[in-house]
């Protein structure tokens, strides 16, 4: 029916996030999203190396993802201190693709899907499309011992927003918690310990979602999976019937900027080892009232304003004064983050200046009128 088919609309719109936060208007600043704000100098050579290796015959689908970046994961991983075969390796359009995929297989309309609050807001709209029941709490473990999700969602190193990590005692109390509950440890910011550590051992049990999208380049769109072989190979049957499989030419860039893995990760983590610095001090000096725990790795800030303050009516105020925030909201399916804000320390010092000075100007204004303002809940930036 037209109503019908409204409201259908109306559904798969409810949360436009990507889509207003990836592709700001002009003249905003985008301080909303994080991830590399150009890609790195290797990244064109790793390109010309992978077109030399466009030749003989291939038909270039490959749903399960390119021979050669498979066998060049599993490498990765038993390097790492964890043997993966290329079965147990699928390669996806991105972490968020792989996150798709996982969701598809493992829930159903009406599951509960436990996840930490606050969490990756791209996460909690994959399982709102999944019609999933949303539980959140502050020890996964814990909450395990009294209830039977079908899946366990959490990011146990530089966690999404608030850039701490778990403890290897914690990971193991999760692991025998979970059971035979689907574990997915999201792993994609795992790279970047700003204190220049070595790379975080992942953790066999777990299934685990990564990609190059935080180290190299959002645009670079080469995600994986690393699971137990029949669980890949449903995922790979999904994944074939909605693209066949994914670009080919990206893959073996993928293999190359693996073989040098270390030099890239260590330029990514020394540059935003310094905007972390620049914006903590953008921060302290132009917003003092506002407090946060400096990350140990990722790439954002999890900032609490003030007093009782709103960071949603807030949100609204600065993306007026020409910079774009993600409020805190957006990512706690509890309601207990509305005072908070994620602030990315991705772009450079220069941005990330100007962005700082916008907020203050925004905070001004907010604060000055705060008790007079009434605040659009369906407004969302």
């Amino acid at each position: 029916s037209p109503g019908g088919g409204a409201a259908a609309a109306r559904a798969e719109t409810a949360n436009p996030m990507f889509v207003n936060l990836l592709e700001p208007p002009d003249g905003v600043l985008q301080f909303a999203c994080a991830g590399p704000m150009s890609p790195p100098p290797q990244l064109a050579e790793a390109y010309r190396r992978a077109a030399d290796r466009l030749t003989g015959k291939d038909m270039g689908y490959h749903p399960s993802g390119h021979p050669a970046l498979r066998r060049a994961l599993a490498d990765h991983y038993t390097a790492l201190g964890v043997p993966t075969t290329d079965d147990q390796v699928l390669v996806t359009t991105g972490a968020q693709q792989a996150l798709a995929l996982l969701t598809r297989a493992l829930v159903r309309p009406g599951d509960e899907v436990l996840v930490e609050a606050p969490t990756y807001p791209g996460a909690l709209d994959l399982f709102h499309e999944a019609a999933a029941v949303i539980r959140a709490a502050p020890d996964l473990a814990d909450a395990l011992g009294r209830r039977k999700p079908a899946l366990v969602y959490a990011m146990p190193t530089f966690h999404n927003p608030t850039g701490a990590s778990m403890s290897p005692l914690q990971r193991r109390r999760l692991v025998r918690a979970a059971a035979a509950v689907p574990l997915v440890f999201d792993e994609v910011l795992s790279d970047l310990d700003l204190a220049g550590g070595p790379p975080q051992p992942p953790t066999a049990e777990a299934i685990t979602v990564a990609s190059l999208s935080k180290v190299v380049w959002g645009g670079l769109r080469v995600g994986w999976v690393r699971a137990e072989a029949p669980l890949i190979a449903r995922l790979a049957r999904f994944k074939a019937v909605h693209d066949l499989g994914s670009a080919v030419l990206e893959q073996l860039a993928a293999v190359e900027l693996l073989a040098d893995f270390a030099t890239v990760r260590s330029h990514r983590v020394a540059a935003l080892r310094d905007r972390h610095d620049v914006l903590r001090a953008r921060l302290r000096h132009h917003l003092p009232t506002w407090r946060f725990t400096p990350a140990e790795g990722g790439q954002t800030l999890w900032v609490r304003l003030p007093g009782d303050a709103d960071a949603a009516g807030y949100a609204q105020v600065a993306l007026r004064h020409g910079v774009a925030v993600l409020p805190g909201a957006s990512l706690d399916p509890t309601g207990r983050s509305a005072d908070r804000l994620r602030l990315p320390f991705t772009d450079d010092p220069a941005a990330i200046t100007a962005a700082v000075t916008r907020l203050s100007a925004a905070w001004q204004d907010f604060t000055a009128t705060a008790p007079h303002r009434r605040v659009v809940p369906s407004i969302a930036v």
